[in-house]
C-alpha cells in the first residue's frame, strides 16, 4: 500500500499558486485604489469647506482639535439618510461656557445642517441625532463659546444619495402623523442633577430632492426649521435646522435640570406649521 507524508492536505499546483497570486494582486491594487479615491474626496471635501466657512464665521479664526467638541459618526453609514450624529462637549475646556454649535456637511446640497443654541447654565454636554448625507464627505462640529471663540472637529462619513434617498413613509401616512411628539426620559442616579432626554417629533422632512413615487415629480422641501426646548421658560436647547435633518426628527441631550418644572417643546417648520407640547419631568433628586 502507497504511504503518504501529508495526509488530509493536497499540494497546490504551480497553476492555483499563480491564480491566487493574481487576485491577491488585485485585492492589494483594489485597496490602494480605494484609498486613493477616499483620500481625493477627503480633499474635495476640504476643498468646499474652504469655499463656505466664510459664509458662515467670516473671517473668524477656527481652532482643530483642541478637545472642547468632538464629533462621532460611523466610517460607513449603513442608510445615508439616517446617519446617527454624536456631539459631546467638554465644559472643562471652556470655563465660559458654550453657547452654539453648529454641524456642517460639507458636500451637502445645503451644508449647514443645523445651528444648536445651548441654553444658560443649561449644562448641555452632549447632543445627538440623525442626519443625510448626500456623498463621502467630512461632517464638523464648530462650537462657539461664550468669549467668541470658535472650535471644530471633524469626521470622514462614507455615505451617498442620503439628500434623494425616498421617505420611509407614505406621504398620507406621514402627513396625518406630522407634528406628534414623544419625549423618552432615561433614568439618572437618584441624587444626580443630570437628566438625559430624547425628543422625537413626526414629520416628513421632505429635502426638495427627493421624488415622489408616481408622478416623478420633485417632492417640496418641507422640514422642521425651528425647535426650542425648554424647562420653565429657561431655555435648555434650541436649533434651527435645514434640509439635512433626518425623516422623523430625533434629537437626544443631556442637561443639568433646575427644579422640577415641565420640559415643553415648540416647533416651527417651513410651511408656518407650529407644534407644541409638555411633559412632566419624572422624578429627579433635587
Amino acid at each position: 500500500m502507497q504511504s503518504y507524508t501529508l495526509t488530509n492536505r493536497r499540494r497546490r499546483s504551480p497553476a492555483s499558486l499563480l491564480f491566487a497570486f493574481v487576485i491577491a494582486v488585485f485585492a492589494m491594487l483594489g485597496g490602494l485604489t480605494n484609498m486613493a479615491g477616499a483620500q481625493q474626496t477627503m480633499a474635495s471635501s476640504d476643498k468646499i469647506w474652504g469655499e463656505i466657512k466664510g459664509d458662515f464665521f467670516g473671517d473668524r479664526q477656527i481652532v482643530s482639535d483642541t478637545g472642547l467638541v468632538r464629533i462621532e459618526a460611523p466610517k460607513r453609514a449603513q442608510d445615508a439618510a439616517l446617519v446617527p450624529v454624536d456631539i459631546y462637549i467638554d465644559p472643562a475646556k471652556a470655563p465660559e461656557g458654550v453657547k452654539a454649535v453648529t454641524l456642517i456637511i460639507d458636500v451637502n446640497p445645503a451644508p449647514l445642517a443645523a445651528t444648536f443654541t445651548l441654553g444658560k447654565d443649561a449644562g448641555v454636554t452632549h447632543i445627538s441625532t440623525r442626519v443625510r448625507v448626500n456623498d463621502y464627505s467630512w461632517l464638523r462640529a464648530i462650537a462657539e463659546t461664550g468669549s467668541g471663540q470658535l472650535h471644530m472637529s471633524q469626521t470622514f462619513v462614507k455615505a451617498s444619495g442620503g439628500c434623494s434617498a425616498p421617505a420611509v413613509k407614505n406621504t398620507d401616512e406621514a402627513m396625518a402623523s406630522m407634528g406628534k411628539m414623544k419625549l423618552k426620559q432615561f433614568a439618572e442616579p437618584q441624587m444626580s442633577k443630570v437628566q438625559e432626554l430624547q425628543l422625537m417629533i413626526r414629520h416628513p422632512n421632505n429635502s426638495g430632492f427627493q421624488r415622489d413615487p408616481i408622478t416623478q415629480y420633485f417632492i417640496p422641501a418641507h422640514f422642521v426649521q425651528k425647535l426650542s426646548i425648554s424647562q420653565d421658560d429657561q431655555l435648555i436647547l434650541a436649533m434651527e435646522g435645514g434640509i439635512s435633518i433626518s425623516e422623523d426628527p430625533n434629537f437626544r441631550f443631556d442637561f443639568k435640570a433646575h427644579g422640577t418644572g415641565e420640559i415643553k417643546v415648540e416647533a416651527a417648520d417651513t410651511d408656518g406649521k407650529v407644534f407644541q407640547d409638555q411633559w412632566p419631568l419624572e422624578a429627579t433628586g433635587l
